[in-house]
């Protein structure tokens, strides 16, 4: 495959690492009980965890009870959330491409950036910072951030047309859900949008049951790490070393582990 920013290097790593047993765990996956035509609760479980990941504070408990059973808390509590829920919604339905992960954009930032931010390429500088105002990455750079779109937008294309096994669908699906954010193309909502588009593309090539992957909640259960993962790529997009990347992969798949 000629792919452009998505890297493949450590590809034969990474198969001979993952669990032998994904294909079987990942098939026994089923949606929950609670679930119904107009409710699901694993979208709730993704939209909550993913949003506690940026410091949203809520509860999965509080937002079932808001989602399912129509019981109000203040709006500030719950909007981030519904409008993650529907920007996985939406993406169950749709193709994974330009176009559509553009509106997921313009859904889940509808209470996190201005207007017209929602849905486009940032033309500004963009670091990453520590709680304590240290700058931990810096991203593409604005100048370059619309072609290197280009290129994941066409590598996206190229992958879903290719006959995948599971374990590669995997790989691509953290690969994808890493060039993202360390390309980190919004001016806001660049882990939501990853993480669903690391699901999305599980979605895509596995079906349903890659939505009843608990992705989003391992990642907040061990966010430290998560984090850590990400960061020790390198400082700088220009330099990023993908060869460090296996730790950072191996969570998905290690999310299945029981």
């Amino acid at each position: 495959m000629n792919l452009q920013v998505i890297r493949t290097e450590i590809l034969g790593e990474y198969l001979n690492t993952i669990p032998e047993d994904l294909p079987k765990v990942f098939e026994a996956l089923e949606d929950a009980e609670i679930s119904t035509d107009t409710f699901s609760f694993y979208t709730s479980v993704a939209s909550v965890y993913s949003s506690k990941i940026e410091g949203e504070d809520i509860e999965l408990d509080s937002y079932i009870k808001h989602k399912k059973f129509g019981i109000e808390f203040l709006p500030d509590y719950t909007k981030k959330i519904d409008d993650l829920y529907s920007a996985y919604t939406f993406a169950k339905t749709n193709v994974l491409n330009k176009d559509n992960i553009s509106e997921v954009h313009k859904l889940l930032s509808k209470h996190i950036v201005a207007k017209h931010q929602q849905g486009k390429l940032r033309i500004h500088n963009m670091y990453v910072s520590t709680p304590d105002g240290k700058i931990e990455y810096v991203a593409a750079s604005p100048y370059e951030v619309a072609s290197e779109m280009e290129k994941f937008y066409s590598d996206i294309a190229l992958l879903l047309k290719q006959e995948l096994s599971i374990q590669e669908v995997f790989f691509f699906a953290s690969m994808i859900h890493l060039v993202f954010v360390k390309i980190h193309p919004w001016n806001d909502g660049n882990g939501r949008c990853g993480r669903l588009l690391e699901k999305w593309f599980l979605g895509q090539k596995l079906g349903e049951k890659a939505w009843f992957v608990p992705s989003e909640r391992n990642y907040y259960e061990q966010h430290q790490t998560y984090y850590k993962n990400i960061r020790v790529l390198g400082l700088e997009y220009a330099e990023l070393d993908y060869s460090k990347a296996l730790p950072f992969l191996l969570m998905l798949p290690n999310c299945l582990k029981a």
